[in-house]
């Protein structure tokens, strides 16, 4: 399984496919997104820890301070309770007190005022107050089995010539003169050898014990609570209190010390490392899982959104494969109003303006076919033509028929202009010049019944126009306007910036509104020559110039009609292409 996926992991970054846009995304959000999450999530966990540590290690301090506090309270009572007694012995007016049981009146007086104090020195925590005597003789509770206490390991590991306060230290108080007697009270003991050479009691020793059942108890909670390993030493090398469980000393040990001023004892609290940090541990654990998670989401999030915005682009790519292969009709849908949703807009505009323009080149191709495949037709044999009309114009001559004779010239001038198909475009000269063989044929036929008046600048002679555009417009000026062929023409060809403006206007019989506005329609049913005329020369300045360009009607019905022409100024070149100016 691992080969395999090492396989394709190698597979796909030698391919290059690392290298797309959503491989690049996803690795742009994921370094943007864990960046800051780890760091946040270190400095929270650095922060954190330091807290807790710092608050942990303060709480240990401050309960070892209180158990030093509570049990130097204990032991500095039973000092001044010893003290006091120890003074009450060293006074010479209390020499009546004896070494055994006393005898005399004065002495069990003296016995029974001495037993008072003790009494009165008693607190709650008191568990016991004696002077032992070197006979073995005692003052205090008649409860002590004298033996019993000699025979206590605490009891016996007290030095005989301990000068001072000795502290016996924690033991339970098992000395009662019968075995029912016994307490089992936790006791702290204090012994404190009495050295009065000149006083009676030299030799004896004062025990005092107190109750140590409530600070044996503060040791458990804070051994509990803080999960540490408890130890009072005393100055001798003596352990005075430690903790039951196991417990193998490191150098990594967290410890907390405090030396009781009392006596001098050492109270140490000893905590493993591992569970001084636990919880900074913790802290630390959950930080990480949190990160691992939040970095899961980010990378699914992150793949997720790269693939939903590289998706939009892989389809755009294919469409524009799909224009590339000629599929014109493919459009982009439209799924959102983002920069990605713009641009599938504008790629919809461009293939729409792209099919349009090759729907309309199309349509010009066809109609250039169409229009060189009549011309074709209209080629045939023109010289039979020619040679038949000279025979009838030497014909004309020879019967003395002036007028048909020069009928047939200016005939056989506008067809030779009409039959020439070398050239599409020529010169407004040329083509005004064939104008003139026809306006002569219609003066032989009708007389001098019609004026034209031409106003064109010989400059403006050696611009192109589309091949045989005007006949068909005078054509109609005297089919359909003059009636009888009476009238005035007029053909006005101007300049306005870089197009040339012809105006051809008549006095004719006009058209009606209706009329007007279907000349320049296209329609296939249409039959005869109304109107075929000027829509073929319409559709010429369209084809070579564009549509902006061709014809427009004014006509008013008895009043006459104005044709109208602008197209963009082109001359002639020497190689007999046009060119344009």
């Amino acid at each position: 399984m691992n080969i395999q996926w090492i396989r394709q992991l190698n597979k796909r970054i030698f391919s290059g496919s690392y290298r797309s846009i959503r491989t690049k995304l996803l690795f742009c959000f994921l370094i943007v997104t864990l960046i800051p999450l780890l760091s946040l999530g270190a400095l929270s966990y650095y922060q954190s820890a330091k807290i807790i540590n710092s608050q942990f290690g303060k709480y240990g301090e401050n309960a070892v301070a209180q158990l030093e506090q509570q049990t130097s309270s204990s032991l500095g009572r039973m000092k001044q309770m010893s003290e006091t007694i120890y003074s009450y012995l060293l006074d010479p007016a209390h020499t009546d007190l004896r070494n055994q049981a006393p005898v005399s009146y004065s002495e069990i007086i003296e016995k029974n005022d001495f037993e008072a104090l003790l009494k009165s020195l008693w607190t709650d925590q008191t568990a016991g107050i004696y002077i032992i005597t070197p006979s073995g003789y005692y003052y205090g509770e008649n409860n002590l089995d004298v033996a019993k206490l000699r025979n206590m390991p605490e009891w016996k590991t007290k030095p005989a010539s301990y000068k001072g306060l000795y502290w016996l230290g924690f033991y339970m108080q098992n000395h009662a003169m019968s075995s029912s007697g016994d307490s089992n009270l936790p006791v702290l003991g204090l012994a404190v050898p009495i050295h009065n050479s000149n006083g009676t009691q030299n030799g004896s020793t004062i025990l005092i014990e107190e109750n140590a059942q409530e600070l044996i108890h503060m040791f458990k909670l804070f051994e509990t609570d803080t999960k540490s390993h408890l130890t009072i030493k005393a100055t001798d090398g003596r352990i005075i209190y430690e903790s039951a469980s196991n417990f193998t000393k490191k150098d990594s040990d967290i410890t907390w010390i405090r030396t009781l001023a009392v006596n001098q004892w050492t109270i140490e609290a000893r905590l493993p490392a591992k569970a001084f940090y636990l919880s900074s541990g913790i802290i630390r654990s959950n930080t990480i899982v949190v990160a691992i998670i939040s970095c899961l989401l980010a990378f699914g999030l992150a793949y997720l959104f790269s693939s939903r915005f590289t998706a939009r682009i892989r389809t755009l790519k294919d469409s524009m494969q799909k224009v590339s292969f000629g599929k014109l009709d493919t459009r982009m849908p439209i799924e959102g109003r983002d920069e990605l949703g713009s641009l599938d807009m504008s790629f919809n505009r461009m293939v729409s303006g792209v099919q349009s323009l090759v729907q309309e080149v199309e349509q010009s191709e066809r109609l250039k076919k169409e229009a060189e495949l009549k011309a074709f037709h209209y080629q045939i044999n023109p010289h039979l033509l020619f040679n038949t009309l000279n025979s009838i114009q030497w014909k004309a001559r020879l019967e003395g028929a002036d007028d048909i004779r020069q009928m047939l010239y200016h005939l056989t001038m506008v067809l030779e202009g009409n039959l020439d198909i070398s050239q599409e475009l020529i010169t407004v000269g040329r083509e005004l010049r064939m104008i003139e063989h026809f306006l002569k044929i219609q003066e032989i036929r009708y007389g001098n019944v019609f004026s034209y008046e031409l106003n064109c600048e010989d400059s403006l002679k050696q611009y192109l126009i589309p091949r045989m555009t005007l006949q068909p417009l005078f054509e109609n000026i005297f089919f359909h306007g003059f009636t009888d062929g009476i009238g005035v023409i007029k053909l006005d060809v101007t300049v306005e910036k870089n197009e040339l403006l012809l105006t051809l206007r008549d006095n004719g019989a006009g058209m009606t509104e209706e009329k007007r506005e279907r000349l320049l329609v296209p329609d296939p049913n249409r039959r005869g020559r109304g109107g075929l005329g000027v829509q073929n020369a319409d559709q010429k300045f369209k084809l070579h110039f564009g549509p902006q360009y061709g014809l427009t009607v004014h006509s008013t019905k008895g009043e006459g009609t104005a044709i109208v022409i602008h197209w963009p100024k082109e001359e002639e070149r020497p190689d007999g292409y046009s060119k344009e100016n």
